[in-house]
């Protein structure tokens, strides 16, 4: 546990009616002395989760601010120590006043991340529980909120350390028999090491599944709206984002850069780009923006085809689908203009296994099918995993592929039967591996790395 008492502003930047000064350590309640004065009496011996009204008052008595105090007792606070929240008003000039005058009182500033490294210092969070606190913060969608508060209520702790419980009990069976044989302790028989390995690659594969929509819920899926010029592109965007977000004329080619948003869908968020029409152009701003257009192409995750139903298919819009075809993107392929007299069908498109849907961006027709068609297919590259134990962080996922790795080690070991204590060895590697995911066996710098990247108060 750490020494030294650290202070800082635990809101966001900005003004607001309220603005809260976290200040944590053994000696918060001292600081808190030094800078509160309550309306009536003193502060003294206060008794844990209780609130009192006062000033925050400079060294010569001055008044700073009006303030509530509340004081947290260590173990039962954020960071597993004493606590002081000062809750103030929200201006930026005021809660800079108030926290400088903890710094005065013997307070550090605290750097970014360390209040939820304490806590993971102190054993009230592991780290995956503590990365679930930014995850939370930084959700962008209602689904990704859910997952990381799950997450920081330990859904992945939980898978990782039953696996661990499995094979740490293959381990002290297996090493019993090694270290004490005159003791006549029976051998783990090789079909049932064989089961408990099984079962442990098996729960390592799960999670390594579901890696992959953990990632989506963080970062979003990457989404590319293509088709030629004049097609309705960023017509379809307007529509998605329910905004005037991109120009729209009558004029092809007037999208000449990338526009870049996020929607959520279903829960599901997305990182929606409107690119310029492809098409051969002597313009030079136009061909730049294609070429980003076929940078963004080369690794979206879903594809929105645009196509102009009111006529038939162009050089242009042959080319576009010859290029879909050999995609590994998920694609939709969509029909716009309904509501103009529609030439399109969905045999012009056959070959491209792909969904097939008529709107109109303009209008607003079928973009609830859209959407519907969105987050199933999203859903069907997820898998039925839910939102609990998903794995998004790509040392946590390098951790469960070198897990995944010691296991079938230690499965070839057993089945060439190279005896036990190389079976150990591997299990003992998978064991530890997967301690790296909570923090038990991490070094640390990395420990460091890792609370770094969090938000300064957090």
């Amino acid at each position: 546990m750490a020494e030294d008492t650290i202070s800082q502003i635990a809101t966001a930047q900005g003004t607001g009616g309220i603005g809260i000064i976290r200040v944590s350590g053994a000696d918060a309640l001292n600081i808190a002395r030094a800078v509160f004065r309550p309306m009536r009496g003193t502060l003294g011996e206060i008794a844990p989760y209780t609130a009192r009204y006062g000033n925050i008052v400079a060294a010569d008595g001055t008044i700073i601010d009006e303030c509530i105090l509340l004081f947290m007792r260590a173990p039962h606070s954020y960071t597993g120590e004493d606590t002081v929240e000062l809750q103030c008003h929200g201006g930026t000039i005021v809660l800079r006043s108030v926290l400088q005058r903890t710094w005065e009182a013997g307070a550090r500033p605290a750097a970014a991340g360390e209040f939820t490294k304490r806590a993971f210092l102190s054993g009230r969070l592991d780290l995956a529980r503590a990365e679930g606190v930014m995850e939370l913060i930084n959700a962008r969608s209602s689904r990704a909120a859910r997952a990381a508060r799950e997450r920081l209520a330990g859904a992945l702790s939980r898978e990782i350390t039953a696996i661990r419980t499995r094979l740490l009990g293959v381990i002290a069976r297996i090493e019993a028999g090694i270290d004490f044989p005159e003791d006549d302790i029976p051998a783990a028989s090789a079909a049932a090491i064989r089961a408990d390995i099984g079962d442990a690659a098996a729960a390592v594969q799960k999670l390594l599944t579901g890696a992959y929509a953990g990632r989506i819920l963080r970062e979003g899926v990457k989404t590319v709206i293509v088709g030629r010029p004049n097609v309705g592109k960023s017509s379809l965007l307007n529509a998605l984002l329910g905004t005037e977000r991109a120009i729209v004329t009558d004029v092809p080619g007037t999208t000449r850069d990338i526009i870049e948003e996020e929607i959520s869908v279903e829960g599901i968020p997305l990182r929606l780009i409107d690119t310029a029409g492809l098409r051969a152009s002597e313009d030079e701003v136009e061909r730049l923006g294609v070429a980003r257009t076929e940078q963004h192409l080369g690794d979206a995750e879903l594809v929105l085809a645009v196509f102009d139903s009111s006529c038939g298919l162009t050089d242009e819009d042959r080319e576009i689908l010859a290029r879909l075809k050999k995609m590994d993107a998920d694609i939709i392929i969509l029909c716009n203009k309904e509501d103009c007299a529609s030439v399109l069908r969905v045999t012009d498109f056959d070959g491209l296994n792909a969904p097939v849907l008529m709107i109109s961006a303009q209008a607003g027709t079928g973009l609830d099918a859209l959407r519907e068609t969105i987050a199933a297919r999203v859903r069907a590259l997820e898998g039925d995993l839910g939102d609990g134990a998903l794995p998004n962080k790509e040392r946590e996922v390098e951790s469960l592929r070198r897990t995944a790795q010691h296991l079938s080690e230690a499965e070839r070991s057993l089945t060439e039967d190279m005896g036990t204590d190389f079976i150990s060895i591997d299990l003992r590697g998978a064991y530890e591996t997967l301690g790296e995911i909570l923090g038990e066996t991490v070094d640390t710098d990395l420990i460091d790395r890792i609370f770094s990247e969090f938000c300064i108060g957090k």
